[in-house]
């Protein structure tokens, strides 16, 4: 079992930075996969950002590609999300999510291929 623990939401303004930490506690976390996901009000939990287990292979959703940036440390047992450059648009929910197995050639996509949630941090970007 994995417990997921995200912080460093908030309220900040458009054009600002915010990073986002995910601790994962209860199995090694370095054959994982990582994600970042995110549900506005009204709309479904979408795909933000996602690390394999092998360094430089990323998913990006084209609505941050160029200001999200998705990152582990394996020896700490974090994923970090660094959101530049925020829009109002990205206000939601956030949550980080890990799989099971491991994911060395690809980022898996789907909620489906996520086995572990985090309980969310909200970001609100006001305009």
């Amino acid at each position: 079992q994995v417990q997921l623990i995200e912080s460093g939401g908030g309220l900040v303004q458009a054009g600002d930075s915010v990073r986002l930490s995910c601790a994962a506690s209860g199995r090694t976390f370095s054959s994982a996969a990582a994600g970042w996901f995110r549900q506005a009000p009204g709309k479904e939990r979408e795909l933000v950002a996602a690390i394999s287990v092998r360094p430089g292979i990323n998913y990006y959703a084209d609505s941050v590609k160029g200001r999200f940036t998705i990152s582990r440390d394996n020896a700490k047992n974090m994923v970090y999300l660094q959101m530049n450059s925020l829009k109002p648009e990205d206000t939601a929910v956030y949550y980080c999510a890990a799989t099971r197995a491991a994911y060395y050639y690809r980022t898996p996509r789907s909620n489906s291929e996520y086995d572990y949630w985090g309980q969310g941090t909200q970001v609100t970007v006001s305009s």
